[in-house]
């Protein structure tokens, strides 16, 4: 795509629509859920309109994936629908794809927001020219325990109500994370806050050219399933001069599994047409699985090296940086998928705009 949109901006008072184009677990943690409806409630004014999908369970929505696709098309029709913001990520939202159609999202480009396998639906869009958010997530981002990051907070907002994406301007790093992960089933968990790491900032890598382009990308498992369909992939010179984004999820792939998927997109060709690449902080600890802080060390700088040596061995033209505020960690940019970023390795900035 060379033309892309930016869908209008919102405004307090508005109404968006809260919808599950990939699985749900509303009904199950349904004091998670109603925290983040609140959220869009209390802190950003918006008032959430539940579509059909926001409160089926997963089962129901793995059998009925045209539902699904029918939410999220009508959600973009209503003229009284201003933004569409996912409940929660999957595993198999590709399966919604066929069944949307292109015309009806097309003539009627929304905000739409939401990470992990939300991914399906970003790249659909960047195929229509629509500019979306990889961020905003009702269960996770909106949703934090104890009260919302004023880093993630500042950032919704530009991505809710900027007119445009020089709204964002230069971004900088956050000063702490967190990839914890308190028991949803627990509801006095809602009143905890999750514990805090320093954040090192970001790493560049390769050349020190500054780099422009717009983003294509979004959590890496669920690139792999569009790689391996190829049914909606971008041609390899539609990414030319693109920067890619990409980040892991709470499965915690292992280095060589990232390794393996970065060579596969690079044997593709489409890796090496790449301007620059932005890697999210990766998550390194799951509710079943904490290795403890010197392993969480290890598995973030084992993904760096893996991501590092890929990208230069197929595009050693492009400057790399990692641990970039987007994906499955806390606090979050919600990084526009289809906006135009501005990498300067000299001096260390990333710039989203227009």
């Amino acid at each position: 795509m060379s033309e892309f949109v930016v869908p209008p901006a919102l405004e307090r008072g508005d109404k968006v629509a809260v919808v599950a184009p990939a699985s749900n677990r509303a009904t199950e943690y349904p004091h998670v859920y109603e925290l983040g409806l609140e959220r869009l409630r209390e802190v950003f004014d918006l008032e959430p309109v539940e579509f059909p999908t926001a409160t089926k369970d997963s089962e129901y929505l793995y059998d009925h994936p045209a539902e699904r696709a029918r939410d999220v098309m009508d959600a973009f029709a209503d003229p009284d629908i201003s933004g569409v913001v996912t409940t929660l990520g999957g595993f198999d939202q590709i399966r919604i794809l066929k069944h949307l159609d292109p015309e009806v999202l097309r003539a009627n480009p929304t905000r739409f927001y939401g990470i992990s396998d939300n991914t399906n639906l970003a790249c659909y869009l960047w195929n229509l020219g629509i500019v979306s958010f990889y961020g905003g997530t009702v269960m996770t981002d909106l949703a934090m325990q104890g009260s919302m990051h004023d880093y993630t907070v500042e950032h919704l907002e530009t991505a809710f109500f900027g007119d445009d994406l020089d709204a964002f301007g230069e971004i900088r790093a956050a000063e702490e994370f967190t990839d914890d992960d308190l028991d949803w089933g627990d509801p006095e968990n809602l009143d905890r806050h999750r514990e805090m790491e320093p954040n090192p900032g970001w790493t560049f890598r390769g050349p020190e050219t500054a780099v422009s382009g717009r983003t294509w990308g979004g959590c890496l498992g669920t690139l792999d399933m569009q790689l391996r369909t190829g049914r909606y992939l971008p041609a390899p010179e539609d990414v030319a001069g693109r920067i890619l984004l990409l980040e892991t999820s709470e499965e915690l792939p292992s280095a060589m599994d990232v390794r393996e998927v970065l060579i596969g997109m690079g044997e593709r060709g489409l890796l090496d047409r790449f301007a620059g690449v932005l890697v999210g902080r990766p998550k390194a600890r799951n509710p079943f699985e904490d290795p403890g802080p010197k392993d969480r060390a290890d598995y973030r700088e084992n993904q760096r090296e893996a991501i590092a040596e890929v990208v230069a061995e197929y595009n050693p033209d492009a400057p790399v940086v990692f641990g970039v505020d987007f994906g499955h960690t806390a606090p979050v940019v919600p990084m526009p998928v289809g906006g135009r970023v501005e990498i300067d390795p000299v001096g260390e900035t990333i710039r989203i705009g227009e």
